[in-house]
């Protein structure tokens, strides 16, 4: 923690800044009046300034990227971890046994053990416990030394169900997600390719997708094993996620009904916001969900648009770590969205 004038900021340090995660922490961190970011690390932009690199963000920073060593982090208040999955849990171990406070955005502690290396393929070789990062369903993360951090499609799906699930009032939900092409990460594929997105709306991972195993994983703690299916679609925009939810309910229920549920139980969070009309753009570059709700009787279909780098990824980060750290959750993140 260093100070700033009379102000004490709190040192954040970033484990893998060179992707759209890492990119996307660093440009909001920067208007958070309560942190600065003191190390970055990247393996190939080490020696490269964050602006050069970023050139979005040219003349926010002076730090140079560094190469990886935990070492570098022992002065940080808080840590993000931003690398890919499988690697995260090669770093997190260590920096948690320095006493170090973390925020996960792989998925390398989403889920439990035996769930992950089945879903992914790989070996955990650092599990810890940890607090799965959706602050609308966990909001007290003061004593939380690691917190995963959410994946963007599960972000959407479950606040989308989150209300009815918790109330025990889902028969089945069948989510239809439709995803900007930066969910897909900065390195091209042929999958992310121009000529195969543009014009284009792709199914991909139909029945299993890796994110599944999440969603129901969380809602299931909510309210009880009911059916789940979810489906990914690529679009050919860069930021966001459309999430259509089509819950059936084991009984009939008003709309005034099920809108009750939802505003109560999101009644002191700040980025949940009710809309006639979810849309990506309204939510663009903004930690905002917005949800409509519509339907009666048995059959409902929820919406909500988010930002799938932020509420999906960075700015979640961030909102985890404010209430980490006893800061107010909308901390740095108060901004509006960028519309059109």
């Amino acid at each position: 923690m260093k100070e700033v004038g009379s102000h004490m900021k709190l040192d954040v340090g970033i484990l893998g800044g060179s992707g759209y995660t890492g990119s996307e922490l660093l440009r909001l961190l920067k208007s958070h009046p309560d942190v600065g970011v003191r190390v970055v690390t990247s393996r190939k932009a080490a020696g490269t300034s964050i602006g050069d690199f970023h050139l979005h963000l040219k003349g926010a920073y002076t730090l140079e990227f560094t190469n990886v060593s935990v070492e570098k982090f022992k002065d940080c208040d808080v840590v993000f971890s931003a690398l890919p999955h499988g690697t995260s849990m090669e770093f997190i171990p260590d920096l948690l046994d320095m006493g170090l406070r973390v925020i996960d955005l792989s998925a390398d502690y989403r889920l439990e053990k035996d769930v992950y290396e089945a879903t992914y393929g790989i070996t955990h070789k650092g599990y810890r416990e940890a607090v799965y990062g959706i602050p609308e369903l966990y909001r007290d993360l003061s004593i939380a030394n690691l917190i995963a951090n959410p994946g963007c499609y599960p972000t959407g799906a479950i606040l989308a169900a989150a209300p009815l699930a918790k109330e025990k009032l889902i028969d089945m939900v069948v989510f239809d997600s439709k995803s900007g092409v930066t969910g897909a990460g900065a390195i091209p594929t042929e999958f992310t390719h121009f000529p195969h997105i543009s014009d284009n709306i792709v199914p991909y991972r139909v029945v299993d997708h890796r994110h599944t195993p999440e969603i129901k994983q969380e809602l299931w703690k909510l309210g009880g094993d009911f059916r789940i299916s979810f489906t990914p679609h690529l679009i050919p925009v860069n930021r966001g996620i459309l999430t259509t939810a089509h819950i059936y309910l084991k009984g009939p229920l008003t709309s005034k009904e099920v809108k009750e549920v939802y505003e109560e139980f999101y009644n002191d969070c700040f980025f949940v916001r009710f809309v006639s009309s979810p849309s990506v753009a309204r939510v663009r570059g903004s930690n905002f969900c917005d949800i409509g709700i519509f339907g009666e009787g048995e059959q409902f279909v929820i919406i909500s648009a988010i930002d799938n780098l932020v509420k999906g990824a960075s700015g979640q980060a961030i909102q985890n770590m404010n209430l980490m750290l006893g800061l107010p959750e909308q901390r740095g993140l108060e901004h509006l969205p960028m519309f059109p």
